[in-house]
């Protein structure tokens, strides 16, 4: 059975979450640690459209093809991923799991360190930008095209 489109009954709140968006590539954070956040959170969130998706985009934006098969694990390859990759990674992962612990003081404290107070405040709400787009296509069932 097929759901509404939330970009037809809705126009306005989609045109808010692309608002966000739009701010999201005005920050600091670079376009391929953007898609590791949103690939990292769909596949947390089980969003398989946004995960599709975003693994396209990545793929666009040059990450590699290898890099990308190793996000689910990343804590398996470190020599793989930067040290600001496995931070954003280590953040994407609990945020998107805010139930279990929050964002942990350690975590919080190293992002500070290494991205500063704006930069860590952008990578809260590019964590907080996709967790809602997964939200939005697991409620209603959107599945990749493929």
């Amino acid at each position: 059975m097929s759901r509404l489109k939330m970009g037809k009954v809705q126009p306005a709140a989609y045109t808010a979450m692309f608002g966000l968006d739009k701010y999201l590539e005005t920050t600091g954070i670079d376009k391929q640690h953007r898609e590791l956040i949103k690939i990292r959170a769909s596949q947390i969130n089980g969003c398989a459209y946004c995960v599709h998706e975003h693994t396209n985009d990545a793929l666009k934006a040059g990450i590699d093809p290898q890099k990308l098969y190793l996000v689910g694990v990343w804590r398996e390859a470190p020599n793989v991923f930067s040290e600001a990759e496995q931070l954003l990674l280590a953040i994407t992962e609990e945020i998107t799991l805010i139930h279990q612990h929050g964002l942990s003081d350690e975590l919080y404290n190293k992002a500070i360190a290494l991205f500063g107070e704006e930069g860590t405040a952008q990578v809260i709400m590019a964590v907080i930008g996709i967790n809602a787009w997964n939200r939005i296509g697991v409620s209603l069932n959107m599945h990749p095209e493929l």
